[in-house]
């Protein structure tokens, strides 16, 4: 690594010793709504051709037989599919369908002097964490700057950046065979049958409605100090779950007792669950808390507490999970349908059979998430060594602009 980073550092002496020119992402790449592209059917299929893309950490959320309304992204055509609510975005280099209208389509302008992929590498060093439900890329992710400096040294960037996904890349897919073999065995272990099938169960079934207490999330005023100042109360966001995964004791952010409304907190061993924007994530709370709009937090009745496992219930929600996905409301941004979220049924085995299943799942989350043991964790640090270099090859000393001025208007 040291010799790549002596050789940029010869390209910017001879290149652009004086700094380099700062862009903004507006003015580098045009935006396009996804509406032609949004599919009409969300009965998804591995059989099925086209994929169907949220911009959002799914990124591919099953695929789909409809052959029209097709983006035809490609390698001679790449594209950023970002996410207008959350920030979140992806490269795509393959055609495309997507879930919804809650999100922009980016590619380059034309006779710019960049190259696509130094674009993406430069985005992914922005720091951003959007603080309300509105839409991003133009009131504010489009005016973020980032350096452009000449082509030979975009180009040797990109080189070395690329070798630290590429082998990235074979750590993400050795560990997602594994996650795939989990998934296989946690969804074996959590069917119990089903309602609508011909054949009952040996299980008892109630639905989602029954069992919990609902309470929606909610954002106190960000223009309101009294409500952040000096904050001890766990204020859950997506992004502690992007962060510090799907099992949580504390938050990234925290609000003060002003904040609470109705002067109560969520209980603690509830779950919440994303019903709009980013659908299909969950998690564990193991405090009393808040959260933002984008979640709803579940907590079990008092007459289930002794027919339920909080731990089991937090596996099964992986299954709500995939049909949060696939039940949308039709409006500006993806939201589930609550009315069937409610029904969605919840088994009832015996509590013995739940301590059993959550062993096993135990186990194998571990393998396969724990970042401090075995494929996770030479993951993790080859993640944090990409990270740093990203950086480093990044930051550059911007160019002070000189101009030239009439000596006679000077004075005026």
């Amino acid at each position: 690594m040291a010799n790549n980073m002596n050789k940029i550092d010869k390209l910017i002496n001879e290149f652009c010793p004086d700094g380099v020119e700062f862009m903004e992402l507006g003015e580098i790449l045009d935006y396009e709504q996804p509406t032609n592209y949004i599919v009409k059917s969300v009965k998804y299929d591995d059989e099925f051709k086209n994929p169907v893309l949220t911009a959002g950490q799914s990124f591919i959320l099953g695929y789909t037989n409809e052959d029209f309304g097709i983006y035809d992204a490609g390698e001679n055509n790449p594209v950023i599919i970002f996410d207008d609510f959350t920030t979140s975005f992806h490269r795509v280099l393959f055609k495309f369908k997507v879930k919804s209208s809650a999100m922009k389509i980016l590619k380059v302008k034309k006779n710019k002097n960049v190259i696509f992929k130094y674009v993406y590498y430069a985005m992914r060093c922005i720091k951003y964490e959007p603080q309300d439900h509105a839409r991003h890329w133009i009131s504010k992710y489009s005016k973020f700057s980032i350096p452009i400096p000449p082509l030979p040294i975009q180009e040797e960037i990109v080189k070395i950046l690329d070798s630290f996904t590429e082998l990235e890349a074979e750590l993400e897919a050795e560990l997602e065979a594994r996650k795939k073999q989990y998934e296989y065995y946690r969804d074996e272990l959590l069917t119990f049958g089903d309602l609508s099938a011909d054949k009952a169960s040996d299980v008892e079934f109630k639905e989602l409605g029954e069992i919990f207490n609902f309470k929606n999330g909610y954002t106190p005023s960000k223009s309101k100090s009294k409500y952040w100042a000096n904050g001890t109360i766990p204020w859950f966001r997506m992004d502690d779950i992007r962060q510090n995964g799907n099992i949580l004791d504390k938050s990234l952010q925290y609000v003060n007792e002003n904040a609470i409304k109705g002067k109560k907190l969520f209980p603690n061993n509830s779950i919440i669950v994303a019903t709009s924007a980013t659908i299909g994530e969950h998690a564990l709370i193991n405090v009393p808390h808040l959260c933002n709009q984008r979640f709803v937090s579940l907590s079990i009745k008092n007459e289930f507490q002794n027919k339920l496992k909080i731990k089991f219930i937090y596996y099964y929600f992986y299954l709500l999970d995939k049909w949060c996905l696939n039940n949308t409301t039709k409006s500006s941004f993806a939201s589930v349908d609550m009315v069937g979220f409610r029904k969605f049924p919840i088994p009832l085995p015996s509590l013995q059979e739940q301590k059993r299943i959550v062993k096993i799942l135990d186990k194998f989350d571990s393998l396969v998430n724990d970042i401090s043991i075995g494929l996770p964790a030479e993951l993790n640090a080859r993640r944090k060594q990409y990270e740093y270099y990203r950086e480093k090859l990044l930051t550059f000393k911007e160019k002070k602009q000189i101009y030239e001025y009439d000596k006679d208007k000077k004075n005026t």
